[in-house]
């Protein structure tokens, strides 16, 4: 082994442990922005090492160095763009379109290296290792690179978000399962070549978008971290395909973070991977409704004035975000508010639920951008003993993850575990009109006799209740 190789080998090493270390790191709010930095440092290390080998190569040409110069320039300026211009309500669809490129990458990877190997001088041998790679590849590939551009597509609303079954839609998903599998299995054999791997793609992409197609937006933070995993996994599955050690511990990283997470989100809704495969549950948000369920069957409106007050007389104030919060961007007026009322004495926490919003840890990320201290973001488990000892839960745009009608069966959230608000002494609910979250259903909350109203787009409400506490506090 060369000097070269040594070096090449360790600063692979370096990178692999830059992502182990980062990853380490983003268990905690407090540090994930190192590990975030650190992880990032990381891929640097890989990428410019890599250039340094394909640079030492025999077979770099000129018109390889331009594209790959116009790949890096392009792929840095728009994930760049990508970062700096997006709202943070557009952030879901995003990491969906992440996920599907980092998929269809992968996916070309094994399409290449299967046209090199038919070619007449292969670069890469054809072991039974190397086609079993490259069919895995494909078929996980194919299914993120087109589920998730669906997944994406109903979260920006250009897909309607509602479930989209049709008859025999499940039968068909099987048996483009069994397709695909029987393609890869005879491409392994050594039987059909490109030809075959051709079939396999398509029967993948059909099978991400009719496998996405009929999952409803409730289950939608599942399926951005399922396709996640997909992706983390196509990409260990190419690392193997080309024998990228980097590639191979990102791409695996990836996919065991993305299945855990999957695994606690799942839990979170108390709903089976399978059933939320199967499809079925969310309809999408509507824009009105009529009066909730439960209760009296009455909705009690209240004014700033009234919750203001209401909030500066609090001793402990739990605030609980969704997704009206991310749509209004009104981030920065919570967390405004929430400091306006800690200088008043108030005991502040902010209770998130695993799957509010539209990605995991949507609600963590808003605050987290807003400068919200993290020891005020307390999770589900943590928060919901504290809501019995509560004055007052300011809910700010949160709907299904506070529906009580979850504790009882016979309605599509029955078994969800949610945000015990309504054991609180009173409760807030910002929200924009009495529309359905995305389960489809009425939020019994918004009838209970505790339960008062304040209407309106959450920033403008929010920047009035923060004039409307500093008038009363001064």
């Amino acid at each position: 082994m060369s000097g070269i190789d040594i070096l090449t080998h360790t600063l692979y090493l370096i990178g692999a442990a830059s992502f182990v270390l980062g990853l380490h790191l983003m268990n905690s709010p407090a540090s994930a922005r190192r590990g975030n930095q650190l992880s990032a440092a990381g891929m640097v290390v890989a990428v410019a090492t890599t250039v340094v080998v394909l640079v030492q190569g025999p077979a770099l040409t000129g018109t390889a160095v331009v594209v790959l110069v116009a790949g890096l320039l392009v792929g840095g300026t728009a994930g760049l763009l990508a970062a700096r211009r997006v709202r943070m309500t557009a952030m879901p669809q995003l990491v969906s379109l992440f996920n599907a490129v980092g998929g269809g990458a992968a996916a070309l990877i094994a399409i290449y290296t299967a046209i090199d190997i038919a070619g007449p001088s292969p670069s890469t041998d054809s072991s039974v290792t190397t086609g079993l790679s490259i069919s895995l590849d494909l078929l996980i590939g194919g299914v993120t690179f087109a589920g998730s551009l669906i997944a994406g597509g109903k979260l920006a609303g250009q897909i309607p978000g509602r479930p989209l079954v049709f008859r025999g839609g499940r039968l068909i998903n099987l048996v483009l399962a069994v397709i695909a599998v029987a393609s890869g299995i005879m491409y392994i054999a050594g039987y059909g070549g490109v030809p075959i791997l051709i079939v396999l793609s398509a029967a993948a992409l059909a099978l991400g978008t009719l496998s996405t197609l009929p999952i409803g937006g409730a289950d939608m933070p599942v399926v951005i971290s399922l396709l996640n995993a997909f992706t983390g996994t196509a990409v260990a599955m190419a690392g193997f395909v080309i024998s990228s050690t980097p590639l191979i511990i990102a791409g695996a990283l990836v996919g065991a973070a993305g299945g855990i997470l999957t695994k606690l989100m799942a839990d979170a809704m108390n709903r089976s991977l399978v059933s939320i495969i199967a499809g079925g549950f969310g309809t999408g948000d509507s824009p009105a409704g009529g009066p909730a369920i439960g209760g009296t069957g009455t909705v009690r409106e209240i004014t700033v004035d009234d919750a203001a007050l209401q909030l500066a007389y609090a001793t402990k104030v739990v605030i609980v975000p969704g997704y009206g919060l991310a749509a209004a961007q009104a981030q920065h007026q919570v967390v405004k508010l929430a400091q306006a009322l800690v200088e008043h004495g108030v005991d502040v926490d902010f209770g998130i639920h695993p799957v509010a919003g539209r990605m995991p840890g949507h609600m963590n990320v808003l605050l987290a951008e807003a400068n919200a201290p993290y020891q005020q973001m307390q999770d589900m488990d943590e928060i919901n003993p504290e809501f019995s000892r509560t004055d007052v839960v300011l809910v700010v745009g949160a709907n299904d993850v506070t529906n009580p009608a979850a504790r009882r069966p016979g309605n599509s959230v029955s078994g969800m575990p949610i945000l015990n608000v309504d054991e609180a002494k009173s409760v807030i609910v910002i929200k924009r009109s009495m529309g359905h979250g995305y389960a489809g259903i009425d939020n019994e909350l918004y009838s209970d006799p505790k339960t008062a109203m304040l209407f309106g787009d959450a920033k403008v409400a929010l920047s009035a209740l923060v004039a409307g506490l500093d008038a009363y506090v001064n």
